[in-house]
């Protein structure tokens, strides 16, 4: 693997090994929450794995409906095929990532290239922005003569958390250059089309594909798809072959074309990043791209929304907490406050009862309200966003919400939160509810439920009181701002109940059923990582000191200590397996984030913070290429694990960065 110049590239090796060619995945996204992705070596392994995942209620329900393309590459009379297989019997046939001979991710566009005789054929993939539009691209580099090219169209219609029913009958009808396929008679048609070649319908079933991650994760492993047209061309020694899957009548057909507007897209990402990320390492600046992939246009019902940020793929949909932590990583760092913005305002739209949604389930029911630390997120994206851009406008337009917010807070809402009149923190939990972001939940089981007054929660509280009383004073409300100090002053003098002086680190929970909680975890981080710290400068050293030595490791912080009788160091396993070790010894990669900021704050060190940076550089060319994973086992060789691109892994890794690089410029002025 070499990683130069923006480019994650992987040699022959990648060909020969199916264990790494299946490991490593590629996703390409449209904005609008739809996705393709698959492996490397084009073994289909999730239910998530296909070409076109269109999000037709954008940015939530996605439906899988081109599912796998079987290439057939023949060169003097002999067929290569270049797809492969992993069956029910355990057979992995044909083996067509043996002739891979390159792959690599040319900014956010997968590429590769497959060596056949004398013949070099190389395949491209990428989504069309705002359409759930999938363009693949064929073209032949090099061969002795003319080469034929034999495509299979396997598709399904399915959710994309679902499996393939066998009733479906899938009805196709040619159009202009191609086909339009329709799998019911109230389901949302789509279209495989290509102005370079025919494409002729069929209507085969092939059974018994076994989805190895779907077995590891103890869900259903098999799946089934139709062979449903067929497409043969001639190529002669560069041509290309463009096919196109759409729920589009009319996308663009002509792929130089529609690649030349891909590439022009991420050139623009790239030119709008402040300088200090324009500049930076090619990690860096792969992340820029990958930091769009996240954010989607919200136009649920056909009714523009504004944006928000899917939380995670392939499975998450846009979730309240992980959008306003992810915010100024993906929005602020890269340039695009404008988008920032309107996330803003479209959140506070869905404010009720004093607080944001935790999620927007992905079949498009109403939001749910059951998290503590979404809306107090919601302070320090609006603060990141006034101190990047200076828009007051924004902050006044949004400040009788905001106001409203800490007023329920103060008197109650949902879930028990209030503020305790006794001590001026938040409590938060009933039984039965995970409010926190350790919120791993199966059946009724509440795995870690955290109910009382945990630590990063009445951090965030405190961030809250103090960023109004800067808006405040900002607008002019001099009595607001006075009474938001003194809140925030009393605030910061209980917060010393955190403080487990025997350990020398936060308590994670106070006021709990069973007393205060000891266990180490590594939300006290955001006690010293956050604008204003209620630690004192003891305190917060010990607190970096304390998660440096038992909770850090290469790509993010345990969630909790090895040392803990409840710690699990893998995950794995079906769902009930999975969630206890979530957060129970789980490695989180967005928590270097703040372990990053709180570690500059206690030692004043950029050119050491940025070496904690470093190994989630090197893991872009792993799991999900070009991004980073959610979570990693606990336990060596800390596998990477969960979602292959995650928004706040991503988000807190440029923000961090940012941070770390300006910190350098101050210490040099």
């Amino acid at each position: 693997m070499q990683n130069s110049d923006q480019r994650i590239t992987y040699g022959c090796a990648v060909g020969a090994d199916v264990s790494s060619g299946g490991r490593n995945e590629w996703l390409v996204t449209n904005g609008l929450g739809g996705y393709a992705m698959g492996t490397l070596c084009g073994i289909p392994t999730r239910r998530y794995h296909g070409y076109l995942v269109a999000a037709l209620d954008p940015p939530v329900k996605r439906v899988l409906m081109l599912a796998k393309i079987d290439e057939t590459l023949t060169v003097h009379g002999h067929s290569y095929p270049l797809f492969a297989n992993h069956w029910a019997s355990g057979r992995i046939e044909p083996l067509g990532y043996h002739y891979i001979q390159y792959f690599g991710l040319e900014g956010s566009v997968p590429v590769w290239r497959y060596g056949c005789a004398d013949a070099l054929l190389e395949k491209r993939i990428w989504m069309q922005p705002d359409a759930n539009t999938t363009t693949i691209q064929y073209r032949l580099l090099r061969a002795s003569g003319p080469v034929h090219l034999a495509l299979k169209l396997l598709t399904t219609y399915r959710d994309h958390h679902g499996s393939t029913s066998p009733d479906l009958l899938m009805h196709t009808q040619a159009v202009a250059h191609g086909l339009s396929v329709q799998a019911y008679e109230q389901a949302t048609p789509f279209y495989l089309l290509s102005a370079d070649a025919a494409i002729t319908a069929a209507h085969e079933w092939y059974y018994d594909y076994y989805l190895q991650m779907e077995a590891y994760r103890g869900l259903p492993a098999y799946e089934s798809y139709l062979h449903t047209a067929t497409v043969e061309h001639v190529l002669q020694p560069g041509q290309t072959l463009t096919l196109v899957a759409s729920t589009e009548a009319a996308p663009i057909l002509d792929g130089n074309e529609a690649l030349r507007r891909r590439q022009a897209a991420d050139r623009q990402l790239l030119a709008q990043a402040p300088p200090e990320l324009a500049s930076a390492p090619a990690a860096i600046r792969q992340l820029l791209l990958a930091a769009d992939q996240f954010v989607v246009c919200r136009s649920r019902s056909g009714r523009e929304q504004g944006h928000s940020l899917i939380a995670g793929y392939p499975w998450f949909g846009d979730w309240g907490r992980d959008t306003m932590i992810s915010l100024p990583g993906l929005t602020l760092a890269t340039g695009r406050p404008q988008v920032a913005a309107s996330i803003l305002r479209t959140y506070a739209r869905y404010v009720d009862h004093g607080m944001l949604p935790n999620r927007f389930p992905d079949a498009g029911e109403a939001p749910e309200y059951n998290t503590a630390d979404a809306t107090l997120w919601y302070f320090v994206a609006l603060r990141a966003y006034l101190h990047a851009t200076d828009d007051l406008a924004l902050i006044s337009d949004l400040y009788p919400v905001l106001n409203d917010i800490i007023s329920w807070h103060r008197r109650g809402t949902r879930h028990l939160i209030h503020v305790d009149a006794a001590d001026g923190l938040l409590y938060a939990g009933e039984p039965g509810v995970q409010l926190t972001w350790m919120d791993a939940k199966v059946g009724d089981w509440v795995v870690t439920p955290r109910v009382g007054k945990p630590v990063e929660i009445n951090a965030l509280w405190y961030q809250a009181l103090h960023i109004m009383a800067e808006f405040a004073e900002r607008l002019g409300y001099a009595r607001q701002q006075q009474d938001f100090l003194t809140a925030a002053m009393q605030v910061q003098q209980q917060f010393q109940r955190f403080w487990y002086e025997e350990g020398g680190y936060c308590y994670d929970v106070i006021d709990g059923a069973g007393g205060p909680d000891a266990s180490l975890r590594p939300n006290q981080l955001l006690a010293v990582s956050l604008p204003h710290s209620p630690l004192t400068s003891r305190q917060q050293r010990a607190v970096v000191d304390v998660c440096a030595r038992e909770l850090l490791t290469a790509h993010g912080l345990r969630s909790l200590a090895p040392n803990h009788p409840q710690y699990q160091g893998h995950y794995g396993g079906d769902q009930r397996l999975r969630d206890a070790a979530y957060h129970q010894g789980t490695v989180w990669a967005w928590l270097i984030g703040p372990f990053v900021s709180a570690h500059l704050r206690v030692y004043q060190d950029p050119e050491q913070a940025a070496t904690f940076l470093q190994p989630l550089f090197q893991h872009l060319a792993d799991h999900g290429m070009g991004s980073v994973s959610e979570i990693f086992d606990g336990d060596a060789p800390y596998s990477p694990r969960g979602c292959i691109a995650q928004a706040w892994s991503v988000a807190e890794v440029l923000r961090a960065w940012q941070e770390v690089v300006q910190a350098r410029a101050q210490s040099n002025a």
